[in-house]
């Protein structure tokens, strides 16, 4: 057997912790430890969108087979419908755009996110320890010892590694640690300014937007509506300063609804109260009692609602600092109107290349930091703008009165817009894959300098 070459832990055992562990495993030179900070590993969450990009990198995993059992419609190279967007807040609505994408078709390749975890689980390497109850307090660095990272957890026990991959969401603990070490660097450097800038952006902050989340048998909504265009589509209902994404799924015997409510008056202030909490059918009802019939019966089915406040992070000049890596939500927690781009996979394959050892293990991160970030930022500012558009409220493309019937001609060159706008922010998941990115980051390794 190969000798270790380094140990890595990661603290998270969500998707993107899962994701990276699973791309590891690949790797039989390299221990994992995963740290969940839950009692056991499970998800929050009803289904989970997987477009062409991202179907590529759980093909090679491995996952294909068996999670196109469990998708509703196994994945395809014909293009096929998306969403349905459709404006509703108004007594009639009106469709406007039909978004068609080569590949997977996302909502139905939503198995419910509680099995896509347990097939994750299944495919760890025998490498790969798992560990729960363990939620991280905070870590330290050392440049003399090793390991280099030791973790202290919040039931008094702690561990050791020689690399730290933060998955643990958006509300961090790595996060935290990284921002003040990336903080204390530029004090040391004299950049007061940039200092405070770093800190003030390690906590999450309101979106300003919160969504009602549900899941409703697909026979109850029948039962109300037989004909519901959602028990065979998925549709993305607009209105202003609301959206309603919806799509069958456990192979059409449920729908999931998820409905928003903006107030980007109080984007990136602090949230009072819990994140989240049950409402009541009123709650969601009241919200959206001025739209169309459909809309009304489709929420009137709802019998249990969740309410949940959207946060997301400020940027950050880096995802890494020394031997410790964000991925996901802990780097780059963004709005829910935009695929994410796979950190896992690229961070895996720095760490995995042969090149990479306990002396390169710095350039390795740095070479990921180089790659990932800038996109990642592309795509949380991309989401946050089709949130702004989804809502109606793009400058120039507000709506001053619900339409009724077909729109009137500005109004329609208004829905035209917002269709071309959302098309081009949404092209990179159907048209880019990650193999760009891993050539250009394994190519990187060779550069002594890369990322510096």
């Amino acid at each position: 057997m190969s000798p270790h070459r380094f140990r890595v832990a990661i603290c998270g055992g969500g998707v993107g912790g899962l994701v990276c562990a699973v791309a590891l495993s690949r790797y039989h030179d390299i221990p994992v430890d995963v740290y969940e900070a839950a009692g056991a590993f499970t998800e929050i969450g009803a289904g989970i969108g997987v477009w062409p990009r991202a179907w590529k990198v759980l093909c090679s995993l491995g996952l294909a087979d068996e999670l196109s059992k469990i998708a509703i419609v196994p994945p395809t190279d014909i293009p096929q419908v998306a969403f349905t967007l459709r404006k509703g807040d108004q007594p009639e609505g009106v469709n406007f755009y039909t978004l068609s994408t080569p590949g997977a078709r996302p909502p139905h390749m939503s198995p419910a996110r509680i099995i896509f975890h347990a097939v994750l689980l299944r495919h760890l390497g025998p490498q790969c320890r798992k560990f729960t109850g363990k939620r991280l307090i905070s870590y330290t660095q050392s440049t003399t010892h090793q390991p280099r990272i030791r973790l202290e957890f919040q039931d008094g026990s702690s561990a050791a590694c020689d690399i730290l991959i933060g998955a643990d969401g958006v509300k961090s603990a790595v996060r935290n640690c990284l921002v003040e070490e990336l903080a204390q660097v530029a004090k040391a450097e004299g950049r007061y300014q940039d200092a405070d800038k770093i800190l003030a952006a390690a906590p999450p902050r309101w979106s300003g937007t919160v969504a009602y989340r549900a899941i409703i048998p697909a026979d109850v909504l029948r039962r109300k509506l037989p004909h519901h265009r959602v028990l065979e589509n998925s549709m993305l209902y607009l209105g202003k300063n609301s959206e309603i994404t919806v799509y069958p799924m456990a192979h059409g015997k449920l729908i999931n609804v998820a409905a928003f409510r903006a107030r980007y008056d109080a984007e990136y202030t602090t949230y009072n109260g819990p994140w989240v909490h049950d409402a009541p059918q009123s709650e969601i009802s009241a919200d959206f009692d001025q739209w169309e019939p459909e809309v009304r019966a489709l929420l009137q089915c709802a019998d249990r609602v969740n309410r949940w406040a959207v946060h997301t992070t400020l940027p950050l000049p880096s995802f890494v600092a020394g031997r410790v890596a964000l991925l996901g939500d802990a780097a780059h927690a963004m709005m829910p109107y935009q695929g994410r781009g796979p950190d896992a996979y690229v961070l895996a394959a720095v760490l995995g290349d042969p090149r990479t050892t306990f002396r390169t293990l710095d350039r390795a991160l740095r070479v990921y930091d180089t790659v990932r970030r800038p996109f990642a930022l592309r795509i949380q500012e991309a989401s946050r703008e089709n949130g702004i558009l989804y809502t109606l409220n793009y400058p120039g493309l507000t709506f001053d009165r619900p339409t009724a019937g077909a729109p009137s001609s500005e109004d329609a060159a208004k829905l035209e817009e917002i269709r071309d706008r959302l098309q081009l922010n949404w092209e990179w998941a159907w048209k880019t894959t990650l193999d760009g990115d891993v050539a250009r980051a394994v190519r990187m390794l060779d550069d002594p300098s890369a990322g510096s």
